[in-house]
């Protein structure tokens, strides 16, 4: 089992970021922190470096239940999704799978909510199609 869900899509890089929250919030999650990769790697180290965004996406639901189950388990969220231009307009985009980080975690209240978040964000990935 993969530690990650991907996919592999044509379009610009906006589209298919607008296209990932969309599907986000389609399956209740919200995005909380957007991080760009290229901003800051030029920023900070000045290195020219590929277009890369993690979205931290929650799904507040399912994060009280995980809380509720595992009072430690926010070291592992929220859930990042990763969108990355290999060439021009050939994008990767990529989601965390929970059931396979969890797996450190001996709680079986824990790996039932880890299996439907798996669900939701394979959903994400799996529903992006190429830009038209």
């Amino acid at each position: 089992m993969n530690y990650y869900f991907s996919k592999i899509v044509k379009g610009t890089f906006e589209s298919i970021e607008f296209e990932v929250n969309v599907l986000l919030q389609n399956e209740g999650f919200g995005v909380l922190t957007h991080i760009d990769m290229q901003r800051t790697l030029k920023d900070k180290l000045n290195v020219e470096f590929k277009k890369y965004k993690i979205l931290g996406a929650c799904n507040p639901p399912f994060a009280l239940k995980a809380l509720e189950a595992e009072d430690k388990i926010g070291t592992m969220l929220p859930c990042n999704i990763i969108i990355q231009e290999h060439e021009f307009n050939t994008i990767e985009v990529s989601a965390i799978n929970p059931m396979v980080s969890m797996q450190a975690v001996n709680n079986d209240r824990l790996k039932k909510v880890a299996r439907e978040v798996s669900s939701k964000l394979e959903n994400v990935i799996n529903n992006l199609e190429d830009e038209k």
